[in-house]
């Protein structure tokens, strides 16, 4: 009778045991790993680790970047004065619009009478040489001169020629042309356009090498002249902003000005480096003000409507994404509790999300959380 009970007593204690330990082993069975692949089996506790979120399909980028008005510079001039002298007249004033070779400005300068100068003496010198030459060519033609002589004298004319020219195209680079010997020299406009800033009064002293006062490594020009019609707008845009710049595409931008009124540009070209010392990236757009309502060294607030994606291109939450090497991968479930490690090529980010370009389609279910556990897993 003891023998049966405890028997009986054994065998009670031993198949609640027996189960207990046959539940836990099944709860901490490890997964399977399967090449990419990964598979927890039903209720097992990694999988409260892991969640997933399905694959959506992508919306344009839309990026609020910081851009500034400045002027075409393929229809501006900055005019420099090529003489030092002293302002005796302003011809222009700022809005005013000119022509090209329209004077700008009277300016006395003796370095100009110089050069008118040597003007005149290069042509009274060529006529000389020319008529020294004919002589002896003439005297040469009779028996009356040698050759080295008549030779030395067209080398002579060849020189004063040249001198001659030298001293015109001096002048000629200025608007100039040989004349009077007045030291009176006309600035001249070298474009049509207006005149949208005029720094010089009567009387100033001017100078080639003139420099601004508030940055003396930057010549400060005495006009500039450009077509307001015509504006760049420059664009500041930081590195994760890059995949949604593209030359040609559309962009908008609004400015403090006009309140709620939205103007339009096109990306023109977008900076080949970035700025080593703020890390930024440079784009430039063009904008068209024929109503002239902007104005330059506006600010602005630039936003890009028609970022490019790729038809197929979908989204999914940034932590997705898992960087091995130089390669991108995502976790993949199907079916459920069963992950597959797939590479992926991005497209852009932004707002916490990636875009994919390739390797994954609409309606599919990414881990967002947990892999980097099935990283290690695999590994």
């Amino acid at each position: 009778m003891k023998a049966f009970i405890l028997v009986a007593v054994v065998a009670a204690v031993t198949v609640p045991l027996h189960g207990c330990m046959k539940s836990k082993a099944s709860a901490l069975a490890p997964a399977h790993v399967v090449g990419a692949q990964v598979t927890f089996v039903p209720d097992s506790p990694q999988l409260h680790s892991i969640a997933v979120a399905p694959v959506l399909g992508a919306t344009a980028d839309r990026a609020d970047l910081c851009g500034r008005l400045v002027w075409d510079e393929d229809v501006t001039a900055r005019v420099f004065t090529p003489f030092a002298g002293r302002v005796r007249r302003v011809l222009v004033d700022a809005g005013q619009r000119v022509a090209i070779g329209t004077p700008l400005a009277e300016v006395e300068s003796p370095d100009f009478g110089q050069a008118q100068a040597d003007a005149r003496t290069a042509e009274t010198g060529l006529s000389l040489a020319e008529s020294n030459l004919a002589r002896l060519r003439e005297l040469f033609d009779h028996g009356a001169a040698a050759r080295k002589d008549v030779e030395a004298a067209e080398a002579e004319r060849a020189r004063a020629e040249a001198e001659r020219s030298r001293a015109n195209a001096r002048l000629a680079a200025c608007g100039a042309t040989a004349g009077a010997v007045d030291g009176i020299f006309l600035l001249r406009s070298p474009v049509r356009g207006v005149v949208v800033e005029r720094n010089l009064t009567p009387g100033q002293e001017i100078r080639p090498d003139q420099m601004l006062a508030n940055a003396p490594q930057l010549y400060s020009p005495l006009f500039v002249l450009s077509d307001p019609a015509r504006l760049w707008i420059e664009i500041e845009a930081t590195e994760s902003d890059l995949a949604l710049l593209h030359p040609s595409q559309a962009l908008e931008f609004t400015t403090d000005a006009y309140p709620g009124q939205v103007f339009q540009g096109t990306m023109e070209r977008v900076s080949e480096g970035i700025d080593p010392t703020t890390h930024t990236l440079r784009a430039r757009g063009r904008v068209d003000n024929a109503s002239l309502k902007l104005k330059a060294e506006m600010f602005t607030r630039v936003r890009l409507p028609e970022a490019s994606h790729a038809a197929a291109a979908v989204s999914v939450p940034a932590g997705a994404v898992i960087l091995h090497e130089d390669r991108h991968f995502v976790f993949v479930e199907a079916p459920p509790g069963t992950f597959t490690r797939r590479e992926v090529q991005l497209d852009g980010r932004g707002n916490g999300a990636v875009t994919i370009s390739d390797g994954l389609h609409r309606g599919e279910r990414v881990v967002t959380e947990g892999g980097l556990l099935l990283e290690a897993m695999l590994d």
